[in-house]
């Protein structure tokens, strides 16, 4: 009965589904997007093949940045609102409402389809999906579940194992959606399957985190340190360094470098999220155009590479957290990703697209170990709008990268269509300054507290 219970308190099911079903939607939205303006250039003025690829391409990126900014920005009006009632109230209340929002966001394009809609009511699936907290509600209440039952020096193991299952099912979701979008759809309406998949699965997740999924009460405590832990390289900062920023359970002295730890990790998450961010908004339609020009399959493949990067993150996580510091872990994934985007600058044939991927093997680990350093500062009570702010900030930066780097792939497209991942080669690398503050800092406190105990 104990072990049954227990099982109620995984998040997973609910995070594996959920990444099938985005998996299924973003490559049926995609593709629905580039078959509506196929359609629309095909009616017009008759062109040369290079010039309605070229305006295909401008079509599709505009639809992508306005639908982008209205699913990034809208958030804004919800999510602090709905992560503070899960921390005050009950944290199935910051994953259900944005679940349901996804749900019906998700029918939205299947009527789109069945019903031949302007691709326009996207934008207004866009809103529905925004303003019930989308997807930054959504994850940052799962990472403030995952960090509430974990202890400190085990915490960013716990929460890349739910990235692992996070980039599991999109892996198994990209493989096939490019396969159910061509080869399983009614008469001529393609997508019809892959978006039914998609509900159907929302569904399920609603559902389960609804009538199944047992959530700690507010304000719980994480579980205690095991044997692991103390032999971690970072336990004894986790210890001495300050569990909270709140001024009644931590002295002045303390404050300090929790503030300044605070600061350099959001910066530091920001700027590489910004490099990410612009990079990946851009690569689809780079594998859109000559001279890779893939098709629905190729697309699925390519998806689930990127997808690859989940379960090398974690081995590297689950390897390396035994012996390497936080922050060395955040460096090295920085590198992978920097090195990796600079050689998909270069890609003009299938196989060094994924020499490319290859080389990121590692990029997950900075974002979720940043999660894992700066729930240490705070308190259990706080993980949701900790979270939740950083989420915010990362979408706020989305947006103004959605927008540059779309317009610069439009200016650079017909000379090098590559400079956005040079761009976020150099961003990349940029990174790697404040999170050099952090392990300084941390080096730093480290020191002094071996000087008072000696």
């Amino acid at each position: 009965m104990a072990s049954m219970m227990d099982l109620r308190t995984w998040i997973e099911p609910v995070v594996g589904a959920a990444e099938l079903a985005s998996a299924f939607f973003d490559t049926g939205l995609l593709l629905v997007v580039k078959n509506y303006y196929n359609q629309t250039n095909s009616s017009s003025l008759p062109t040369s093949a290079h010039a309605s690829e070229t305006a295909q391409q401008k079509a599709i990126s505009n639809f992508f940045i306005i639908y982008r900014l209205v699913d990034g920005l809208t958030p804004l009006v919800s999510a602090y609102g709905l992560a503070k009632l899960g921390d005050l109230k009950n944290r199935k209340i910051s994953i259900c409402v944005p679940l349901a929002g996804y749900l019906l966001s998700r029918i939205l394009l299947l009527l789109l389809i069945l019903l031949e809609w302007p691709i326009e009511v996207m934008y207004g699936a866009a809103v529905l999906h925004g303003l019930t907290g989308g997807y930054t509600t959504y994850w940052a209440s799962v990472m403030a579940l995952g960090s509430q039952g974990s202890s400190e020096s085990r915490r960013s193991l716990r929460l890349i194992i739910i990235e692992l299952i996070y980039g599991i099912a999109g892996f198994l979701g990209s493989i096939a959606s490019g396969h159910l979008f061509v080869s399983f759809h009614l008469t001529y309406q393609h997508g019809t399957v892959l978006v039914s998949s998609s509900v159907a699965l929302y569904a399920f997740c609603l559902i389960y985190s609804l009538f199944v999924l047992r959530v700690p009460k507010p304000g719980s405590p994480p579980p205690a340190a095991s044997s692991f832990d103390k032999d971690h390289p970072d336990s004894k900062l986790a210890d001495d360094e300050g569990d909270s920023i709140f001024p009644e359970t931590k002295s002045p002295s303390m404050m300090v470098p929790s503030k300044l730890i605070i600061a350099m990790l959001f910066m530091g998450a920001i700027m590489y999220d910004l490099a990410v961010a612009g990079a990946m908004d851009v690569l689809p339609l780079f594998l859109l155009k000559e001279p890779l020009s893939w098709g629905p399959e190729y697309i699925g493949y390519a998806n689930a590479a990127g997808y690859m990067i989940f379960i090398t993150s974690f081995l590297g996580v689950f390897m390396f957290s035994k012996f390497l510091k936080d922050t060395t872990m955040i460096m090295m994934g920085i590198v992978s990703f920097s090195v990796g985007i600079l050689i998909m600058a270069f890609v003009r044939q299938t196989y060094l697209f994924y020499v490319a991927r290859a080389v990121m093997l590692f990029a997950l680990i900075p974002l979720t170990t940043i999660r894992s350093l700066l729930s240490k500062q705070v308190e259990g009570s706080s993980y949701g709008k900790m979270f939740v702010l950083l989420q915010l900030s990362l979408v706020i930066t989305g947006a103004v990268t959605l927008t540059a780097y779309n317009k610069i792939y439009q200016n650079t497209l017909g000379w090098f269509s590559g400079f956005c991942f040079l761009l976020s080669c150099g961003i990349g690398c940029l990174s790697l300054i404040p999170i050099s503050v952090v392990a300084c800092k941390q080096r730093t406190s480290s020191g002094s507290l071996e000087i008072l105990t000696d």
